[in-house]
């Protein structure tokens, strides 16, 4: 831990209702042991897992809990917490919370001072796995993840108190604590390490295509060569796109998200049928392209026409025979159709290393590298984490939600599209070479 990230630090704990309450305390005791002064806010549901009396006695200040308090600078609680704190942690995050806070409710002290703060908010949800998969619990905090001061945690998995195992407990409070240290000494160390979002308007005119999600490329009718890739990233670049005022073709593998609206979609299940979309989508010419899909390498050399039974499967599995796919990037950078092309690496070891050498082998512009090895970002993650390689420089962009990391890595991508455009006079925007 670092000490001195945690000095003078103002922190407003926020305590929702959930069995996970009883862990808050030893988060508010390790804030304070850190050095950080700490004032605890807890709705009504949280009273009914914890007493205030204990955090009072943990951090030396009286709970806050009343909207209208008569205590607080001119009974006005929620605009003195709002202005009074560093940063904001919620812990536990329950549902209930995460659904009103998307809703923009403001009808208890919480939801109040959320609407009435600009700090640095830390959501770290706790519910049961069945809540935190339901669809409506996903898109609340696909909402929340589009506030440029939220930061949602994941979720830890394991036995729950209902009985069930899976996804939803609450992280442990040394890793709340680990997690807000390290973000607190990297913006100390580096305040600007992330870039502004890119601006409202200034794609007008330019066409965009990207590709997300896996492929499949079947065995037989039922069965398949796939991977982990859930598309989030990608489809978090095109509405970013979109929001940026570009004409965006997704070329789209089998995901179980909905695409963003004003998108052209072009929905492919084969490396083969993403490749000739590709091809299709850009020959007109196209400015940028983005390579965010985890096309499969390889695909079975004779797929059945039919099912498989069990023992004919077997035996046929253990004699599979594989046959390269086509390199849909590659295959699209050899065209000359496009102006300015990016690629994306998912590796498990040398990130860097391994991302430099596909930037060079496919002849491309950029290439955006993540460690699939990591369970907290990447594949079937709502949180990535990304180097960015090109042919001069590498950055980092920090941990954050897929939809926040869509808009700073788009900002990046436009930035560096115009740079080149600016020192390739030849390029007439279009992807096309100037005759």
């Amino acid at each position: 831990m670092a000490p001195e990230a945690w000095q003078s630090r103002r922190v407003l704990l926020a305590v929702t209702g959930g069995i996970a309450a009883y862990k808050s305390a030893l988060l508010a005791r390790l804030l304070v042991k850190a050095g950080a002064d700490v004032q605890v806010l807890m709705t009504a549901g949280a009273h009914a897992f914890i007493q205030p009396l204990t955090f009072q006695a943990l951090t030396g200040r009286a709970v806050r809990s009343d909207l209208l308090d008569e205590q607080a600078e001119q009974g006005m609680g929620h605009i003195e917490l709002a202005r009074w704190p560093d940063l904001i942690v919620i812990a536990p995050a329950s549902a209930d919370a995460m659904a009103r806070a998307a809703a923009g409710m403001a009808d208890d002290l919480l939801t109040t001072v959320l609407l009435a703060t600009r700090k640095p908010v830390f959501w770290v949800p706790a519910m049961n796995q069945a809540m935190w998969s339901h669809p409506l619990t996903q898109r609340n905090l696909a909402i929340l993840a589009e506030i440029p001061f939220y930061t949602l945690f994941d979720t830890a998995e394991g036995a729950q108190a209902c009985g069930d195992t899976g996804p939803g407990r609450m992280l442990e409070p040394e890793q709340i604590v680990a997690l807000l240290t390290a973000t607190l000494s990297a913006e100390e160390a580096s305040p600007q390490r992330t870039p502004a979002p890119v601006a409202a308007g200034i794609l007008s005119g330019t066409r965009v295509v990207l590709t997300a999600g896996p492929t499949r490329e079947y065995i037989d009718p039922v069965r398949f060569v796939s991977n982990e890739s859930s598309g989030r990233m990608g489809y978090a670049l095109a509405a970013a796109a979109i929001s940026a005022g570009a004409e965006v073709t997704l070329i789209s593998g089998p995901v179980g998200i909905p695409a963003p609206d004003g998108v052209q979609l072009a929905s492919v299940t084969s490396a083969e049928q993403m490749l000739q979309a590709a091809l299709a989508a850009t020959a007109e010419g196209c400015d940028i392209f983005i390579a965010a899909a985890a096309v499969a390498d390889y695909r079975p050399a004779s797929p059945a026409g039919q099912k498989l039974k069990k023992q004919a499967a077997a035996a046929q599995l253990s004699q599979l025979q594989l046959v390269e796919n086509p390199d849909v990037l590659k295959s699209v950078a050899d065209s000359h159709k496009v102006t300015y092309l990016v690629g994306f690496a998912a590796e498990t070891e040398q990130l860097a290393e391994h991302a430099r050498s596909k930037l060079t082998r496919k002849g491309i512009d950029l290439i955006v590298a993540n460690d699939v090895s990591r369970t907290d970002i990447g594949f079937n993650s709502d949180f990535n984490e990304v180097l960015l390689i090109d042919h001069e420089q590498t950055q980092r962009l920090e941990r954050q939600s897929k939809t926040q990391l869509g808009q700073y890595l788009l900002a990046e991508i436009v930035t560096r599209w115009q740079h080149k455009q600016a020192n390739e006079p030849g390029q007439n925007g279009n992807g096309r070479t100037g005759q």
